[in-house]
């Protein structure tokens, strides 16, 4: 046993010694072992080449990978150093917006999808919406393109996703000559998941269109804004909402200064019959040394019902689709001063601190 306890020791000490070797500072990332093997044209510019002289590897010119440099681990952290101060800039409920990424934030829009078809043609189905409130109107358009010959109407039905019985049908007759139909269901059920089908005879042969969509409770009603103020380096737009039953709900908006979109928004608060207002907060880092002329609008109301036990669903509600407009008091105490707090500056510092021991 003392035999192979001294072995696993020096075996153990061994590979921590080449292990620290091979991180040091010294060590050139390369390998002894292979120094004697690697063909003189494959190895990097000695350090005599005078500057700007054309390199000799066998891979130049040839969109070969680039050998990493001295010190790629201090350059890792560099990055992961600027990548991290880019991120505290901004509080997580206040983050600037592209008009990419306001487009892809819309909390209430459905893509059409369209099922291809023989000869070039295809099979789509558009709905106004993804999430519909308990009991509004579902309007179905549909659309078959191409030479195929189909029936005068189609037929729409919902499904209840979690268990597969029907629970509203239509007929969508033909609304002109182009392929194109039309009709509307009821969704007046149960909050949940929901499928719907739309049905066509192609060229004799049947054919299914599947779309998924929800249907959600009534969470209660938007009641305006109250009056925008100035606090703390943030702009607050007080949002009142009027819910049906007591709970933690989550508001997100867009701010857009005319056409341009400027922030994606958000607060969470509990709401009561005694509390109807939730703050939305711009930070000044979004808002400030920015030329901005009369109203600023807020745009793509959503609040979220937060679930009160585990496994229950959030549940949506969507805010008037023409949003709110208000003048905001005067921008100009506003700095563009990064959002962090202590522990985050700690972290930012330390990273730089381990990038600069490399």
């Amino acid at each position: 046993m003392p035999t192979k306890a001294l072995i696993t020791l020096l075996m153990v000490t061994a590979c921590v010694l080449g292990t620290g070797f091979l991180l040091s500072a010294e060590n050139r990332f390369q390998f002894d072992w292979l120094a004697g093997s690697v063909d003189p044209l494959l190895a990097p510019p000695s350090e005599s080449s005078p500057p700007g002289s054309a390199p000799t590897s066998q891979g130049a010119g040839t969109g070969g990978p680039t050998p990493p440099g001295e010190d790629p681990v201090a350059f890792m952290l560099a990055s992961v150093a600027d990548q991290y101060a880019q991120s505290i800039r901004y509080p997580t409920w206040s983050v600037p917006l592209t008009e990419a990424q306001a487009r892809a934030y819309r909390g209430n829009h459905y893509e059409p999808v369209a099922l291809p078809l023989g000869d070039g043609g295809q099979f789509a189905v558009t709905l106004e919406k993804y999430r519909f409130t308990r009991g509004e109107p579902l309007l179905v358009m549909a659309s078959v393109q191409g030479p195929q010959i189909v029936g005068q109407s189609l037929k729409a039905t919902l499904e209840s996703t979690q268990t597969g019985n029907s629970v509203a049908s239509t007929t969508l007759p033909q609304s002109d000559s182009n392929g194109y139909y039309q009709g509307q269901l009821s969704t007046d059920e149960a909050p949940g998941e929901y499928r719907l089908i739309v049905e066509a005879t192609v060229d004799g042969t049947p054919v299914r269109h599947a779309s998924s969509l929800t249907i959600e409770p009534d969470l209660g009603d938007f009641e305006g804004l109250g009056d925008p103020y100035l606090s703390d380096n943030n702009l607050v737009i007080p949002v009142k909402f009027a819910p049906e039953d007591a709970g933690f709900y989550a508001l997100s908006a867009q701010l857009y200064a005319g056409q341009r979109p400027l922030a994606q928004l958000q607060s969470e608060q509990r709401l009561d019959s005694t509390s109807d207002t939730l703050n939305l907060r711009a930070h000044g880092t979004v808002l400030a040394n920015r030329d901005i002329q009369g109203e600023l609008r807020l745009l793509h109301l959503q609040i979220r019902q937060l679930p009160a036990r585990p496994g229950d669903r959030t549940h949506y509600g969507f805010g008037p689709e023409d949003g709110y407009s208000f003048t905001p008091p005067d921008l100009e105490a506003l700095r563009d001063t990064p959002a962090v707090d202590v522990e985050s500056e700690q972290r930012a510092a330390l990273l730089r601190q381990l990038a600069d021991k490399f």
